[in-house]
């Protein structure tokens, strides 16, 4: 008979699994139906039962009492025998053995008798085990079984009139009962909102049939012999204890198999949830119930409820500690739990009695025998008995089970049912262990362990979805500076804490429910959902006020600059058309709009569509710049630089030139500082060096001696080998040292004299000349200039522009060719313009000029030219052809 857990039934049927179950759960069963439903069967099962009264009349005598009496007794014990077999979907099934004492019924007792002792044990079975809200329907249907019986024999047994067997009537009444409850039971299930497959239903009703075969065989054997065979009694005595003996070892093994099903199923919760929280998107956001939550609520009840069913307890109450900082989580299944035990204190002086016992070893504790702080405990719960297990790792609580008062045939909860709920404790104890560290590495994973805020991958998962709900939200980028002087002045810890303290300012100023993240040193993003342009600009001016308040650092006060970019998933391209952004393209657009405020010096920037044109074009340039030196796209121009006041043809300087097919003639500005940043600056000193040394070289097959001066970046100085290089490339070309200038920006050697000291004595060893260009724009020293090995410095073209209208330039430029010619070095002016520059020049002692006065950056071809028609040849002192300019 169809019943719900915990209500085992008298209706035979077949052993359903997890793996085969036909039953398909659609929808939670429902209650007020399925109540009018049990009252529409008890009213026609007490219809039907009057009908069949009047209709079979009865002989009343008083040894019918003790009839009734024993009849009621084997109800009992068939009741209290019977097999429950758990069908997923909220639906039991039960191996009974009723048909036997039914079939006694048939042959002895009156129709009234029987209903009477049938339903006297089963509605007190039920009663006892607290099943109270299926008495209606299983009294409807225990009715129904004896009414269909005793009408079946009765019908049966009129139409035989006396030919076949006269126990025939017997069995077919016998064999009705459980069909009818099997049918009943069908249509019960249709009730509860569950459906059955076809197969299944007919499969079940042949087993129904089946077992109710056999017990009704038995039933009538049993009477059979009692009755007609000599000393029949002791036969069926002995034959029932055989059987019981079977019976006995077969419950035991059902019982071991279903511990095991049980165990296994709860193991498969835990595990598949396991896979789910893997699986699940970290959001990143107030993310402290995802921590600590192991399996979710529907798992946990689930759970709780197996463990009922299996133990056969009137409740189960799991009590699960997810945070320690939290009070425990409490499941409950079965009958409630008082409202006062659900929130109650785990330790200290009040801590309750349960929650305090010690190991993970399993308490059996009973009301009438326990101790009285265990008495008072069980008393508070409104429970006679206890199964109580703590679940810990190591000496950590992480819960406890408690099962309380068992629903039993006989006795109370036995040495299985500590065994099952001591193994299903220690798998959930390393459930929850293993589920709480793969929680703990999920928030590893998606958080910055410095801060604790999100990081890059914990950002990229947060803002996702926001971003795909609310268009309008936008995307900051905020860097906080001075970091590097902190960490190289006082260490990196100081500089962590600055970092943590920035953290901390933002999310106190943005809220716990904004997604913030820190990307990397000092750099951090943030996602404003909701936002517009307008109002993303006063919150990072208002960041940016926060974070400029001073940090207090190893007992100084120390001020932070900040810059912010912003940008927002719906930006404008060329077409005037909206484009959805995700969030790595975003971050991508406010580092560019931050990199871009950096550049102008502004603090707060807003990504604009030109921001990343630029940005790409200089990607395009970077990527494509190996392939335009090989392909001839870079070329070398040479400006002239002359002797003052003799106007002798010195040398020329190296200045690269690139036409790109698609942007055209690219200025020196653009590319070379990003193909410095891309780390190809080598390859673009080695092309330009090469190309110098070639035409020097060519220039001396001439009998000229013309030098040639060659940029150098700061990122050469840091090599160690760039010497070795030089060396080998004068080598190749056979060009004496002395005739090869490398330049060096005043700003680029000043930055780390000490690391650049090695590498300029090895180039001055060599008798490379070296000189500091752009001299006067930096913050070089004296001192400092005094211990670089350099042969000359060129005077900034800014100062040089500026000395015929700025007596400040002219003053700078005096002192500059005085400081250069009191360390022995010689002196060019960059930037010669004018006649009166010139003369001012060589008035004060200047040695060398270059600019667009004697000739702008010139091709190779185009030099040439300009040397055969500018200048004149003569013999030098040793026997060189000397070029002079022409006035």
């Amino acid at each position: 008979m169809p019943d719900h857990p915990g209500a085992p039934e008298s209706a035979a049927s077949q052993e359903a699994t997890p793996e085969n179950s036909p039953w398909l759960v659609e929808d939670p069963a429902p209650n007020r139906r399925f109540l009018v439903f049990s009252l529409l069967v008890l009213v026609s099962a007490v219809v039907s039962a009057g009908l069949v009264s009047w209709w079979l009349p009865s002989n009343p005598r008083p040894q019918l009492i003790w009839v009734g009496l024993l009849l009621a007794l084997g109800f009992l014990v068939a009741e209290q025998l019977a097999i429950n077999v758990d069908v997923r979907g909220g639906v039991s099934w039960s191996i009974s053995f009723c048909e036997i004492p039914l079939v006694i019924g048939l042959f002895v007792a009156p129709f009234e008798v029987v209903l009477a002792a049938h339903l006297t044990a089963g509605v007190g079975t039920l009663l006892v085990r607290r099943v109270h809200d299926r008495i209606l329907y299983n009294a409807g249907a225990m009715i129904f079984e004896i009414v269909c019986a005793f009408a079946t024999a009765a019908a049966l047994n009129q139409m035989l009139d006396g030919f076949g067997p006269s126990w025939a009537g017997v069995v077919a009444g016998a064999l009705v009962a459980p069909l009818s409850s099997t049918l009943l039971a069908l249509v019960c299930v249709r009730v509860l909102g569950r459906r059955m497959r076809v197969g299944a239903a007919v499969s079940l009703v042949l087993r129904t049939l089946v077992l109710g075969m056999v017990n009704a065989s038995a039933g009538v054997i049993g009477y059979q012999v009692a009755v007609h065979a000599e000393s029949g009694w002791p036969l069926l005595v002995l034959a029932l204890g055989g059987l019981s003996a079977l019976y006995l070892a077969y419950s035991g093994m059902l019982r071991e198999q279903r511990d095991l099903e049980a165990l296994s199923e709860v193991s498969l919760i835990v595990a598949r949830a396991g896979h789910q929280a893997a699986a699940k998107p970290s959001l990143g956001v107030n993310e402290s119930t995802e921590v600590t939550e192991v399996v979710g609520d529907d798992e946990w009840q689930v759970i709780a409820d197996r463990i009922k069913d299996q133990l056969g307890a009137a409740r189960i109450v799991l009590r699960l500690r997810f945070d320690a900082q939290r009070p425990l989580h409490t499941v409950v299944s079965g009958e409630d739990l008082p409202a006062e035990m659900r929130a109650i204190d785990s330790t200290g002086a009040r801590a309750d009695a349960l929650l305090r016992l010690p190991g993970g070893q399993v308490r059996h504790f009973r009301r009438g025998d326990a101790a009285p702080e265990i008495r008072h405990a069980l008393m508070r719960r409104g429970a006679d008995e206890a199964l109580v297990v703590p679940l810990r790792s190591g000496s950590h609580l992480l819960g406890v089970v408690e099962a309380h008062d068992k629903l039993s045939r006989w006795r109370g909860f036995g040495r299985p049912d500590v065994r099952l709920i001591g193994t299903m404790a220690s798998h959930l104890a390393t459930a929850m262990d293993n589920r709480r560290l793969l929680a703990t590495l999920r928030h590893d994973a998606y958080h910055d362990p410095l801060t604790g805020l999100l990081n890059r991958l914990g950002f990229r998962r947060a803002a996702g979805e926001p971003l795909r709900r609310h268009p309008e939200s936008v995307v900051l980028r905020i860097d906080l500076d001075i970091l590097a002087t902190v960490s190289d002045a006082l260490g990196y810890a100081w500089s962590d804490r600055m970092v943590v303290a920035a953290g901390r300012r933002l999310r106190d100023a943005l809220g716990t429910d904004v997604a913030i993240a820190r990307l990397e040193g000092g750099a951090f993003a943030a996602l404003l959902v909701d936002t517009d342009d307008e109002s993303a600009q006063a919150t990072a001016e208002r960041l940016r006020a926060i974070l400029a308040a001073p940090y207090p650092v190893d007992r100084l006060t120390v001020e932070a600059n900040s810059v912010v970019g912003y940008s927002t998933p719906q930006s404008v391209d060329g077409e005037s058309r909206s484009v959805e952004l995700d969030v790595d393209a975003l971050l991508q657009r406010a580092d560019v709009a931050l990199r871009a405020a950096r550049t102008s010096g502004e603090h707060v920037r807003a990504y604009l569509p030109t921001m990343g044109q630029i940005f790409l074009r200089r990607f395009q340039l970077v990527t494509q710049f190996r392939q335009a030196l090989e392909t001839g796209q870079v070329k070398v121009h040479y400006q002239p630089k002359v002797a003052l006041p003799s106007r002798q043809v010195l040398g020329v300087e190296a200045l690269v030139r690139w036409r790109h097919p698609e942007f055209g003639k690219l200025d020196p500005d653009e590319f070379v500082p990003a193909v410095e940043a891309a780390g190809l600056v080598d390859a673009l000193t080695g092309f330009v060096m090469d190309q110098a040394l070639n035409r020097v070289r060519k220039w001396m097959d001439r009998g000229l001696r013309i030098s040639a001066a060659v940029n150098l970046s700061v990122r050469s100085l840091d090599d160690a080998n760039f010497p070795d290089r030089v060396a080998a490339a004068l080598e190749k070309h056979g060009v004496p040292p002395e005739l090869l200038t490398l330049e060096l920006t005043e700003s680029g050697v000043m930055a780390d004299p000490q690391r650049a000291l090695p590498v300029l004595r090895r180039l001055h060893a060599l008798g490379v000349v070296l000189a500091v260009d752009d001299f006067g724009t930096g913050y070089s020293s004296l001192a400092y200039l005094r211990q670089l090995p350099v042969d000359e410095v060129k005077i900034d073209k800014s100062f040089v522009l500026g000395m015929g209208t700025d007596l400040g330039d002219l003053a700078v430029v005096r002192s500059i060719v005085e400081l250069g010619h009191s360390l022995g070095l010689t002196v060019v002016a960059e930037g010669v313009e004018e006649d009166v520059a010139r003369d001012q020049l060589a008035a004060m002692g200047c040695d060398v000029a270059q600019g667009y006065l004697i000739s702008r950056p010139l091709s190779e071809s185009r030099l040439e030219a300009w040397l055969q028609a500018r200048t004149t040849q003569a013999k030098g002192l040793r026997d060189e052809t000397v070029l002079t300019l022409l006035s």
